[in-house]
């Protein structure tokens, strides 16, 4: 049976292209509506399987018609699809605030229209399979990631330049964060505008969510250290995933109790250990999130000397002189902008 999409889109040309892209597929019966009165109107009485919806319209704009539908308990489920031209952050932000599951910002071509729709029915599919089988709380580790790696897949992938701002404190949260590519730091400021870096966040893990899971603003920042692929996932499908597999949740619980953990060793570092034993750290931590495997002792590190003096707490000056004592000790060389730590282990065991 085909499934019925509404589209509520005030522009004709877009509107009647946009039907005719969906017509063509054979797989979707269209409904369109030229303005936001007249789209929940033809929701309520047709209770369509996803909806299209401008934004910027006139009478009622996009937010009212998804407040509307949300409200009204034939309709609160119906996946729902921003269409925008406006890509400015605060938009993007309240449009996800709202509950939209997506937005596509316009220009879109055939693909991005029919993925973005195409993935919201698989995810609801997949959902409901989920919650008929909720009594089954065991996954196993391959199970795991399987759904975590679905999750990333159906996101959006954002490139960041190198050092360009992803968030910063006291924003709220939008998205869930999954580095693909590149290297992220997290940092705070001091009163005197110095930074303090408090983690480095390497290619295939998760960001971000700390913040999602307290249901707080962010109290930190994250930028990135090179040019980055980051997946964005909204934080309404990381919550679907953590209330239908529990596991999943009981994971990143987990996660979050060890970078709390890391986080007090690094701020009990700070206050005891020597400015040597700070920097070696850092480095350690570098070399670590770098290295491609538990074993591997040798690592090449990229990372400039301000984003190390930020990671140790300490000033770049410092760090020139540590770098060239541990150089001396045969325990680094400079290779061009990249530093190459001979042992992981006897830069660990730097003491004084």
């Amino acid at each position: 049976m085909a499934k019925k999409i509404l589209i509520i889109e005030d522009n004709f040309e877009i509107r009647e292209g946009t039907a005719e892209i969906l017509s063509l597929t054979g797989d979707y019966e269209i409904l369109t509506a030229p303005d936001g009165k007249i789209g929940v109107d033809l929701a309520v009485k047709n209770k369509p399987d996803l909806i299209l919806c401008d934004i910027m319209m006139p009478e009622l704009d996009g937010y009212g018609v998804l407040y509307m539908l949300s409200k009204n308990e034939l309709t609160a489920d119906i996946p729902f699809i921003f269409l925008t031209a406006k890509s400015e952050r605060a938009d993007l932000r309240k449009a996800m605030e709202m509950g939209a599951d997506d937005y596509l910002t316009k220009p879109f071509d055939d693909i991005e229209l029919l993925n973005a729709i195409e993935s919201r029915f698989r995810k609801r599919e997949k959902l409901a399979g989920q919650a008929g089988s909720r009594t089954h709380l065991h996954l196993s580790e391959d199970e795991q990631n399987y759904l975590l790696q679905d999750l990333v897949k159906d996101a959006r992938v954002k490139i960041f330049k190198k050092k360009q701002s992803i968030y910063e404190a006291g924003d709220s949260p939008v998205f869930v964060y999954h580095l693909l590519k590149g290297k992220v730091r997290s940092f705070l400021f001091y009163q005197d505008g110095r930074e303090l870096s408090t983690d480095i966040h390497i290619h295939d893990t998760f960001f971000g969510y700390e913040t999602v899971l307290l249901n707080e603003k962010y109290s930190d920042n994250a930028a990135t250290l090179e040019d980055s692929e980051i997946a964005l996932i909204p934080k309404e499908r990381f919550f679907e995933l953590l209330y239908n597999k529990p596991v999943i949740a009981g994971k990143f619980i987990k996660l979050l109790s060890g970078n709390i953990r890391e986080k007090e060793e690094q701020m009990l570092g700070f206050a005891y250990d020597t400015v040597r034993k700070r920097v070696a750290n850092a480095l350690v931590n570098v070399a670590e999130k770098t290295a491609s495997s538990a074993e591997q002792d040798e690592v090449l590190i990229r990372i400039s000397r301000d984003d190390l003096a930020a990671l140790a707490g300490t000033a770049n000056e410092t760090i020139s002189r540590m770098l060239a004592d541990f150089k001396d000790e045969k325990l680094i060389t400079k290779e061009g902008n990249a530093i190459r730590i001979f042992s992981i282990a006897k830069l660990r065991g730097v003491k004084f």
